[in-house]
């Protein structure tokens, strides 16, 4: 590919896999966004919405992995393009990315805060804002550190997933009142509003691509690294089902827990009292907290890996790596930073998390689109064989459903904003980048 070995390569199979199953993190997406779902779908939309946006997600990351396979570099989606597609195509993929990669983070960590300040009874925006900042502070400084820290804590963060979801599960089936299985069928609103709804599994079911950014510090990464990817979506999907199954057949009235501050919370706490339900709640926070820290890892590799081929301002500081630590320490403060003021930007929590939905789904098409096109350059150990058109096909088909579907109100801030992203980075490429960007040495 052209690049010296630069980061340290600790990863085993595991800790690679780890690291996406952090991100997608079963315990922040589905429970931050669960009243969302309440919301616009009721019971019905854990019924059906999180199956069937589970399966999808495979087809696009089953996709993903076979780029991953042939291309192993901590660049990932954006090489992948500037290799099928050309430079400007690259260069747009690396923006979208890094744009949805800030999102996610502040979507996940400002989530964590905003429950943190509610078990620690503070209201309103400012505390939670701190919380968030303290937050990503310590994720930042822990990603100094180095891979080795962050491949140990991913390691836990995986048993804390697994066991939290089975506490979780095992504790509201023994101890709390149930609803009938027909309560599962309820639907609140329209079929439009059920459709808004799918953001709590397609939120959720985003940063899976971290095991393909981590490739550089993997061994044997044309393997690991797309296995990674399909088995953190495929155990999340199973994992998140029975947990949004138990929880919400454990809702005693649900339209109180629909009009909750936190509908995840006032259910815990209505099926098995306060200290038990706050009990559950500190577990889904722990893993949030680990959920920030693998992204964070994520968003500051495909930063350092833009960075190296000047795509970015001040490049030569992003692509520099710490050399006591062996991390790019530059990218990781930028990553925690950039992160923050995407806090700012929204006190709509939803806002945040449809921004980086629509960002990264955008970032997963464009090399799939290319990749579907040039089928003759995929040739890694991990491949689709003859299935491969077909996959890609129902993959780039869900992803333009996804971008249409939260574009639209109530998630319009998102889309305006998206939208002005889109604009300014046009404007960008056409009068700077154009006659300066070279793209990775593959394509040099």
């Amino acid at each position: 590919m052209g690049y010296a070995q630069q980061l340290l390569r600790e990863m085993g199979g595991f800790a690679n896999f780890a690291l996406s199953f952090s991100i997608i993190s079963v315990l922040t997406g589905a429970v931050t966004l669960y009243g969302h779902g309440l919301k616009y779908g009721g019971p019905l939309q854990m019924l059906v919405g999180w199956p069937v946006v589970t399966l999808l997600t495979l087809f696009i990351a089953a996709s993903l992995a076979e780029l991953a396979s042939a291309y192993p570099t901590a660049g990932a989606l954006y090489h992948w393009s500037a290799i099928l597609g050309g430079r400007g195509a690259g260069w747009l993929t690396a923006w979208l990315n890094s744009i949805g990669q800030f999102a996610i983070t502040a979507g996940i960590d400002y989530g964590l805060a905003e429950f943190l300040a509610a078990m620690l009874g503070f209201s309103g925006r400012r505390p939670a804002l701190f919380l968030c900042a303290a937050i990503l502070l310590l994720h930042a400084a822990l990603n100094h550190l180095g891979v080795r820290i962050v491949a140990r804590l991913n390691d836990l963060s995986a048993w804390v997933h697994v066991f939290g979801v089975a506490i979780l599960v095992g504790a509201l089936s023994l101890f709390a009142p149930h609803q009938p299985a027909a309560f599962l069928l309820h639907r609140s609103g329209s079929g439009s509003e059920f459709a808004v709804g799918l953001l709590l599994a397609c939120w959720t079911f985003t940063g899976y691509d971290a095991s393909a950014h981590l490739s550089e510090e993997t061994h044997d990464p044309s393997r690991n690294a797309p296995w990674g990817m399909v088995l953190a979506v495929l155990v999340s999907g199973i994992a998140g089902y029975a947990m949004l199954l138990a929880v919400t057949l454990s809702i005693g009235d649900l339209e109180a827990a629909r009009a909750a501050d936190n509908p995840f919370i006032f259910v815990l706490r209505g099926a098995l009292g306060a200290r038990g339900g706050n009990a559950l709640v500190c577990v889904a926070m722990a893993a949030m907290w680990f959920c920030g820290l693998s992204s964070v890892t994520s968003n500051s590799r495909m930063l350092f890996a833009f960075a190296r081929d000047g795509g970015l301002p001040f490049a030569h500081k992003l692509a520099s790596v710490s050399p006591r630590f062996r991390s790019p320490h530059f990218a990781v403060w930028t990553s925690a930073s950039m992160a923050f003021l995407v806090a700012l930007w929204s006190d709509a929590y939803s806002a945040m998390v449809a921004l980086s939905t629509i960002a990264l789904y955008a970032s997963y098409g464009l090399p799939i689109l290319f990749g579907m096109r040039k089928r003759e350059r995929l040739r890694g150990p991990w491949t689709l064989g003859r299935w491969s058109r077909a996959v890609t096909g129902v993959a780039l088909g869900w992803i333009a459903v996804c971008m249409a579907l939260f574009l639209l109100p109530p998630n319009q801030l998102a889309g305006y904003t998206f939208a002005g992203c889109l604009f300014a980075l046009t404007l960008y490429w056409w009068f700077r980048m154009r006659s300066r960007f070279r793209g990775p040495p593959a394509i040099r």
